[in-house]
């Protein structure tokens, strides 16, 4: 069992954050011990891993929480579950390609400064 702390430095979030996400509902089977402290267990760990993957990769908070309320009703959402995730899969596949254009651009900009930088002389 993890404590609190313990799933923060694992997880690089913050305790509020994991607080937060517990009163959300995205952390279904969490246990407390008798005088009400949050008992983290392996399975905690890695829903709370997976709703860090869906944040990090831009899936909004309230698609979140639907996907793991499909995920507790087992397999009769599966196929909504690949779904919503096909989607969103999709849309990080985009993000990456605008991404990539913006980065096109910036590094282009970056050797258009070294190069002026080179030949370029401040007036004092």
């Amino acid at each position: 069992m993890y404590t609190i702390r313990q799933i923060a430095e694992l997880t690089n979030l913050t305790e509020h954050t994991i607080r937060y996400y517990d009163r959300e509902g995205m952390i279904p089977f969490l246990a407390r011990s008798k005088s009400g402290k949050r008992q983290f267990s392996e399975d905690d760990l890695a829903w709370i891993q997976l709703v860090c993957c869906l944040r990090n990769s831009g899936m909004p908070l309230q698609e979140i929480k639907e996907f793991m309320q499909m995920c507790l009703k087992g397999e009769e959402s599966f196929e909504e579950r690949k779904i919503l995730l096909t989607k969103h899969k999709e849309k990080i596949l985009n993000d990456m390609k605008n991404l990539e254009k913006s980065l096109t651009t910036i590094q282009y900009k970056i050797d258009h400064y070294k190069e002026l930088g080179i030949f370029h002389i401040d007036k004092i």
